[in-house]
């Protein structure tokens, strides 16, 4: 079993986000009261000319699956008479895997779950504390999705192994490379400062994730937000791992203490993106580890179709746990490369990674891009992931009920299972694709 959090967080909350959809179907509204039908269905198809060694359960040649999952329930607002606004939501989420299974092997097909997906209560407080700015205090509680930051550390529990490896006992329901369910089992999340300005999180953390060793953590953040960016501080202390399902890369979870430094914005430069992270580890008995990153980015806004390109360094020490990064900003964060982050590794740790980053948006409701990444291991005793991928993609706002999807990938890693890396048959270059399509009610 891989080391990290092998899976996408959802693209769907950036895309969906990006087309400005919101899932949700009013039922009723007032001037205090919204009580909304949440719905969201997604499908994919998937091709991968090449398997991969990960769990041991793939033989040398080509998969192909389908996933899919659909999110339904309700979600409300009520204003409290000048005392803030209650809020909540209950959904259930039925997710599934067909065909052969992912090419890493995490999923057979035959996955089929339906599950409590959301269930929260909350309360803002609106303007009852003026100095804190509007809703600056907010307090929610039960099973919901959470992120800090960029994603870079968390970004929901979305580690959605299925029946491929351990006999089921990780299984999740399917959708792998959908990551259907995103939600931590037990939270309280206290949020102080409004949007802008001054302004933190504590928050408590349970996962009820075996394939994550259920670990329960303290999460506090310290953030300045202004119009030129963000700049904060993460600090995350793992309290308890269940030992029964923690492999021993995970078991070093169990006291584990990790710290982050971020900053994201234009630094007042229209047209200009600048982001990086670094974050240090103190493992009780593995010692300490680190990783970083920097980017940076360019909008040419007055060329057409608006072209940006961006470049990232990012480096993760040889015994680094990624957490729960995901998948937030779009293609490539933080889930580097199709085949790489999903399929053959490394997985955000002992590696370093070069990546390039190219979209245009000749529609209002189309973008297409392309990515690349080069990959180099840091210690290759513990394995071989060296290796380039190319991504090119396409986002497509179809109507105001249907987002398309569509990735072809190729990937060329520089050794075989055989010779110490994960692509099982030899090395040559692995032809992948997938169309995913995203339905908002």
């Amino acid at each position: 079993m891989p080391r990290s959090n092998l899976f996408r967080l959802s693209t769907l909350a950036f895309l969906i986000g990006t087309a400005g959809q919101v899932g949700a179907y009013e039922l009723y509204a007032d001037d205090d009261t919204h009580l909304n039908a949440d719905l969201e269905a997604v499908f994919g198809l998937f091709h991968s000319q090449e398997n991969y060694a990960l769990t041991g359960t793939r033989n040398e040649g080509s998969s192909s699956w389908r996933e899919g999952y659909v999110k339904y329930g309700i979600s409300f607002d009520q204003g409290l008479s000048g005392a803030g606004t209650s809020y909540g939501a209950f959904n259930l989420l039925s997710s599934a895997t067909w065909g052969d299974g992912d090419a890493a092997g995490f999923s057979d097909g035959s996955e089929r779950t339906t599950k409590i997906e959301d269930a929260y209560l909350g309360w803002r407080s609106g303007t009852l504390f003026e100095a804190l700015g509007e809703d600056g205090v907010d307090l929610s509680f039960g099973r919901q999705n959470i992120r800090v930051g960029d994603g870079f550390l968390i970004n929901g529990d979305a580690l959605n192994l299925g029946k491929g490896l351990a006999d089921g006992e990780f299984n999740r329901g399917g959708a792998y490379w959908l990551a259907a369910r995103k939600a931590f089992d037990q939270t309280a999340v206290l949020r102080l400062g409004g949007k802008d300005g001054l302004r933190g999180d504590l928050m408590w953390l349970k996962s009820d994730n075996r394939a994550q060793a259920k670990p329960e953590m303290l999460v506090g953040t310290l953030e300045h937000v202004s119009d030129a960016g963000t700049l904060g501080l993460t600090a995350i202390d793992i309290r308890d791992i269940d030992e029964e399902y923690a492999s021993p890369f995970q078991a070093e979870r169990d006291g584990m203490k990790t710290w982050s430094v971020r900053g994201q914005g234009n630094a007042g430069v229209e047209n200009l993106f600048l982001s990086g992270e670094y974050a240090w580890q103190d493992k009780k008995d593995a010692g300490k580890e680190d990783a970083w990153y920097l980017e940076a980015g360019w909008t040419f806004s007055d060329v057409t179709w608006s072209p940006s390109v961006s470049y990232r360094y990012s480096r993760f020490s040889e015994n680094f746990d990624p957490l729960f990064f995901g998948f937030s900003r779009g293609y490539g964060t933080w889930f580097q490369g199709e085949v790489a982050a999903n399929y053959a590794g490394p997985f955000n740790t002992n590696t370093q990674v070069h990546h390039v980053a190219f979209k245009v948006s000749p529609l209002e409701n189309l973008s297409v891009g392309a990515l690349w990444f080069d990959f180099n291991t840091l210690d290759r005793d513990l394995g071989n992931t060296d290796g380039r991928e190319l991504d090119l993609y396409a986002e497509w706002a179809v109507n105001d009920n249907l987002i398309v999807m569509p990735v072809v990938g190729l990937y060329q890693p520089d050794r075989s299972a055989a010779e110490g890396g994960t692509q099982l048959g030899g090395d040559d270059s692995n032809l992948y694709s997938q169309l995913v399509f995203v339905t908002l009610f």
